[in-house]
Formats: C-alpha cells, sequence, structure tokens
C-alpha cells in the first residue's frame, strides 16, 4: 500500500468513527446542560466553593465567575510551581523560574499549553498532576461554559439571564470531560502508554553513556490532552514520544479525541435552539475547511522535489516513521485548526507552504472545528458577521436565529474578531523591531520570521504548539507570550458573554419570505467564504513574509 493511499484510509477511518459519534455525543451534551438535577458528587463541590447552581446569571454575574476562577487557578498554578522543591514526588526538579512560571500557569489556565521547558527535566508529579493536569480538565470546561452561555442567547428570549457559571463548570468537568477521560486513558494504556509513579531511572546505552528517563501518569494526562483541546505534553518531544503515543492506533484515536467535542456540540447547539439543521450548517462549514486544509496538508508533504524526498517518499523530515506522513499531516491540520496544540511532528520542519498551512489554520481563530467550546462561540460569531455581510447586500436587517443583528452585536462581534489579530502582528512587529528577542531565532531570513509569528499566533489563538527553532525560554517571550495568552482567551470572552446577554434580553423576530435562509448550503458557502476573507486579508501580508516566502522560494 502506497504512503498516500494510506492517509487518505486513516482520513477515512477517521471520518466514519466521528461521524458515529457525533449524534449521541451532541445529544448527551445538550442532556448535560440543560438538566436541573444536581448529583452527590455535584452538590458536594458546590457546597465546598459556596455557589447556588440553580441560581441564574446575567451575563456580567457570569463573566466574573468565569474570570474570578480563572484567576485563582493562575495563583494556585504559579505558587505550585514555585514551591515544587519542597513537594512530595519531585523528582528533585527545583522551583521553576519566576517568569517561566507565570508563562505556564497562564498558558494551562488559558487552555494554551504552551510549553518553554522540557516536561520530563522541570515538573515533578505533583505539579503534572495535580497542578497542569488539573487544568487540563477545568480550563475545556470553562471554555464549554462560555460556549453553552452563548448558545442559551440564542435561545431564550426577553430574559438577560444565560444560566449558572459553576454549575455548567461542574457539569462540563464531572459529566462530560470525566467519563471519556476514563475511557480514553485505559485505551491508551492497552496501545502501550505508560502510567505510573515512577522515579528518574537509566536505560540503556545511549551515545556512550546511559539515557535517563522518569515515568508519570502520563496516560490519563494525554487523554485529556487531546480531548480538551489543550495540548500540553508530559514529556517535551509531545505526541511524538512513544510513551504518550506508542502505535499508529494511538495516533488515529488521539485525532479523534482532538476532534470529537468540538464537532459534536455542533449538534449540542442545534438541539439547544430547537433547530438541527442550524447545527447541521454549522458542522458543515467546519467539515469543508477541515477536509480542504488537510488535503492541502497532505498534497503539499507528499510533493516529490529532488532525489532525497522522492526516496523517502515525501518530506519525512521532522516526523515518526511509526506514523508517516499521511497520519503527521492529519494530527497537524486536526492540532492546529483545533486550539490543541499537541505534535507528533515537529513543525518547524514542515515544508514552507505545509507551516502556511498550519499558520492560517490557527489564524482563521481556530474554528474548524476549534477548541472545545471556542470553536463553536466563535464559528457563532462568524455566522453573525456572514449575516450581517448578507443583509447588507440584499438592504435588509439581519437576523440569525430569529434574533436581529443590530449596532450592538455587530460592534461586539467586530471587537471578538479583532482582538487576536491585534495581539499577534503588535507583539510580532515589536520582537522584530526590538534587538534581543530576534537573538531567539534558530534560522536567518523568512523562516526565522515564521517562528516568531507562529509563536504569537500559537499564544494569542491558544493554541500552544510552536516552530521548534525558536528559543521562547526567555524573559522577553515568556512575558509576551503569557500576556498574549491571557489576552488571546478571556478578552474575547468578555465580548460573547456581553453578545449572548444582549441576544436573550431580545423577542424573537418571526421569520418572512425575507428572512435568510441559515440552514441551507448557500448560507454554509457564504459562511466559509467570509471566514476565508476575513482572515485572509488581516494575516496576508505577515503570511507573505514568511511561509510563502520561504515555500515559493524552495
Amino acid at each position: 500500500m502506497s504512503p498516500v493511499t494510506a492517509g487518505v484510509l486513516q482520513l477515512l477511518a477517521l471520518i466514519a468513527a466521528l461521524a458515529l459519534a457525533y449524534r449521541p455525543l451532541g445529544d448527551y451534551m445538550a442532556r448535560v446542560y440543560s438538566s436541573e438535577k444536581h448529583y452527590g458528587p455535584e452538590k458536594w463541590i458546590y457546597k465546598a466553593v459556596g455557589a447556588n447552581p440553580s441560581a441564574e446569571m446575567r451575563w456580567p454575574a457570569y463573566l466574573r465567575g468565569v474570570l474570578a476562577f480563572s484567576a485563582v487557578s493562575v495563583l494556585f498554578l504559579y505558587a505550585l510551581q514555585r514551591a515544587q522543591e519542597i513537594l512530595p514526588g519531585s523528582l528533585g526538579f527545583s522551583a521553576i523560574d519566576p517568569d517561566q512560571a507565570f508563562n505556564t500557569a497562564a498558558s494551562f489556565v488559558a487552555n494554551t499549553n504552551w510549553q518553554s521547558y522540557y516536561g520530563e527535566q522541570a515538573m515533578g508529579h505533583v505539579v503534572q498532576t495535580g497542578g497542569l493536569a488539573v487544568q487540563n480538565f477545568v480550563s475545556a470546561a470553562v471554555g464549554m461554559a462560555v460556549a453553552v452561555a452563548l448558545v442559551r442567547g440564542f435561545a431564550r428570549s426577553r430574559t438577560g439571564e444565560l444560566g449558572n457559571f459553576w454549575a455548567d463548570l461542574v457539569r462540563g468537568t464531572v459529566r462530560i470531560l470525566l467519563p471519556i477521560s476514563v475511557i480514553g486513558a485505559i485505551v491508551l494504556v492497552a496501545c502501550g502508554a505508560i502510567q505510573n509513579f515512577a522515579g528518574i531511572h537509566e536505560v540503556g546505552q545511549f551515545m556512550g553513556g546511559t539515557q535517563q528517563w522518569n515515568g508519570g501518569a502520563v496516560a490519563s494526562q494525554e487523554v485529556i490532552k487531546e480531548l480538551g483541546t489543550n495540548g500540553g505534553g508530559y514529556f517535551n518531544a509531545n505526541s511524538a514520544h512513544p510513551f504518550e503515543n506508542p502505535t499508529p492506533f494511538s495516533n488515529l484515536f488521539e485525532i479523534f479525541l482532538i476532534l470529537l467535542i468540538p464537532f459534536a456540540m455542533t449538534r449540542t447547539f442545534g438541539r439547544m435552539v430547537g433547530n438541527l439543521r442550524q447545527g447541521y450548517a454549522i458542522l458543515a462549514t467546519m467539515g469543508v475547511i477541515w477536509v480542504g486544509f488537510t488535503a492541502l496538508m497532505m498534497w503539499t508533504e507528499f510533493a516529490h522535489h529532488g532525489p532525497a524526498l522522492q526516496a523517502a517518499g515525501g518530506a519525512m523530515e521532522g516526523k515518526e516513521t511509526r506514523f508517516g506522513i499521511g497520519a503527521s499531516a492529519i494530527f497537524s491540520v486536526a492540532t492546529t485548526l483545533t486550539s490543541t496544540g499537541a505534535v507528533n511532528s515537529f513543525h518547524s520542519s514542515y515544508t514552507g507552504l505545509g507551516g502556511g498551512i498550519q499558520l492560517l489554520g490557527m489564524q482563521l481563530g481556530e474554528i474548524a472545528p476549534g477548541g472545545v467550546g471556542s470553536g463553536l462561540y466563535g464559528m457563532l460569531i462568524m455566522a453573525i458577521i456572514a449575516v450581517f455581510i448578507a443583509g447588507l447586500m440584499v438592504g435588509r436587517t439581519p437576523e440569525y436565529l430569529g434574533k436581529k443583528i443590530g449596532t450592538q452585536q455587530i460592534k461586539l462581534a467586530a471587537c471578538y474578531i479583532l482582538i487576536t489579530p491585534a495581539l499577534v502582528l503588535c507583539f510580532t512587529a515589536a520582537a522584530m523591531a526590538l534587538p534581543t528577542p530576534g537573538n531567539s531565532m534558530a534560522n536567518p531570513g523568512a523562516h526565522g520570521f515564521s517562528e516568531i509569528l507562529y509563536a504569537y499566533t500559537s499564544g494569542a489563538n491558544n493554541n500552544g504548539s510552536a516552530f521548534a527553532g525558536l528559543n521562547a525560554d526567555t524573559q522577553w517571550f515568556n512575558s509576551t507570550i503569557g500576556i498574549a495568552m491571557l489576552l488571546g482567551r478571556f478578552l474575547p470572552m468578555v465580548f460573547v458573554l456581553a453578545l449572548a446577554g444582549s441576544l436573550a434580553e431580545q423577542k424573537p423576530v418571526p421569520e418572512t419570505a425575507g428572512t435568510l435562509r441559515t440552514d441551507k448550503p448557500l448560507y454554509a458557502g457564504l459562511l466559509v467564504g467570509t471566514i476565508l476573507i476575513i482572515t485572509g486579508l488581516t494575516y496576508f501580508p505577515a503570511l507573505a513574509l514568511g511561509p510563502l516566502a520561504e515555500g515559493l522560494a524552495s
């Protein structure tokens, strides 16, 4: 079987698995977030934090809950890292430096999981399991809660109430993420991923000496890292490490976990607004972009230019032989079109155009299908923009799901889509203009520029992957990328929740013959075009200086 055929078959198997899980998981999540029942363990959590899960919240109160919980999480994770030296199970590692501890705390709380350190050489068992793994769960649950709040804004009328943040946070964690993670961890252990609390031990001979490895609760962290679209690896090699991702099957399973909830949440959206076709339209938009990007990535990496690539069957540099080009390309697109950031190959080693596809995937806003929660609310913001554009074309007040899209709504949507590009481009320009940050680039020219553009694109979009050539463990990058991650995560949430509140207060607008049908293929095509045009106009000059220049020169 040729490598191309193997890659295509894996893609088809992945699509089939996602299709089988789509309906039951989407309907289950809709029931979870619509339920009025509270289970025993959940009641204990509410009592511990002093929350009343039955009290409805307007958007300012909901936002205060998101920000307060996240702020406490940052402080706790920062303190845990700074105290690592005196904690049990530290494996002899010292406390994390202040700038790196801030960067890591901001990263994991913001669901970014950017890592400027070697995991197996810096973090002990307590920090890994009690700090990083916990944030993998709750940061994902925060994103899902905000998405559900926006969906309620569309579904409700004549009220500003969006549900209860604490109830949504706990239910998302306890009823959705935790059960799937338990099953997924068992699968990964069966595939060969490790799960223990072993210390550092020496193995074999390596370059004339022994090589040291430490164990850890890897499988349990690996599964939520992918399921919650987090991405932070237990080891520096991330999902290219055989302890995290041992076999081709585990690789395909991890890609399935990455895409599972973001795609299924479109079904949840359709069920909660009472119109499944609306969910299918969003699903189709996400699916077209994802399949298109995957096909482009496979084409660029399989293209045979020169005898070395012909002999290897494609661009094998930086890719694991046990996965090959096809599986690596599928993983790469899945992780950059979501907010995952996990890698099973080194993105810096992809072809120039392949690196451009990875960058563009993040610059779309990671909405196809995007992160858990963030992908859905990002796509719904784009849906509002597309409806507004269609209304301008026909001279009619735009409507979406029975809600008028007026001045207030479009201003909030515009602010949402402008935040991330502003962070990416301003920080990239500053890093290129100042003398010191440029010293961190391992490569000159267009590829070196791409390293810095990729770093801030990844941070501000809460992705977390990197062009590995950049030395980001400096005070400048730890601080500025940390700021970009926090602002890129929580400022958009302000506008999403404000938009949800304004929509929930409206009374429904009856559908007429002139209403744009947003559940039809025509609208899905308009939405795809809107996404690509907005992103292209925003980022094309920067992409032209980096990956496009490199790709055309090769």
